[in-house]
């Protein structure tokens, strides 16, 4: 920032160095707003419960050597004719290289695969096999137990609440 003569002004970081002494800091009042509890922030606890969803689907998808990134691409396939990877990319919110990969690794199991674009012989799309299929209503089961171990604390009205909350709050910001 420029001082009114041209020169420019100074600031002293918050936290320096030199300002520190060993005299008793002050306590922290935590009644601050800034002060709450992770618990106490919505977007945290909607992170950590996204995280231990993740790590409890992931853990029973294990044994198949797929995660659950692949798992979201055979459901979004199994809702389509088939897509091309960059709208898997942009659907899913994945990174195009990333796309390839988790393509290339459900190819190997004969999950899915790529076919060329009725539209447009030189575009490849992904399809659903049905050994995905398959998999697809294998899986369901294991995943409802992760939702039911994660919604556990809550009754059937409170679920249906908050998934269309989630739904709602989805809409427009996971598009």
């Amino acid at each position: 920032m420029l001082a009114p003569q041209g020169r420019t002004e100074h600031r002293e970081p918050a936290i320096t160095r030199q300002n520190v002494t060993h005299a008793t800091p002050k306590p922290i009042d935590a009644d601050e707003p800034w002060m709450r509890g992770l618990h106490a922030d919505t977007g945290y606890l909607l992170y950590r419960l996204g995280l231990r969803s993740g790590q409890l689907f992931n853990a029973c998808l294990q044994e198949s050597g797929l995660r659950l990134r692949h798992y979201a691409v055979l459901r979004f396939l199994a809702t389509s004719d088939g897509a091309l990877q960059r709208e898997l990319s942009a659907r899913l919110g994945y990174d195009p290289s990333a796309i390839v990969g988790l393509v290339d690794d459900l190819e190997k199991q004969g999950l899915a695969e790529r076919r060329p674009a009725p539209d447009d012989r030189r575009s490849r799309i992904v399809v659903l096999t049905g050994s995905g299929r398959d998999f697809l209503r294998d899986t369901d089961e294991a995943g409802q137990r992760v939702t039911n171990e994660l919604l556990g604390p809550l009754d059937p009205a409170e679920r249906e609440t908050l998934h269309g909350l989630l739904l709602r709050m989805a809409k427009d910001r996971l598009n």
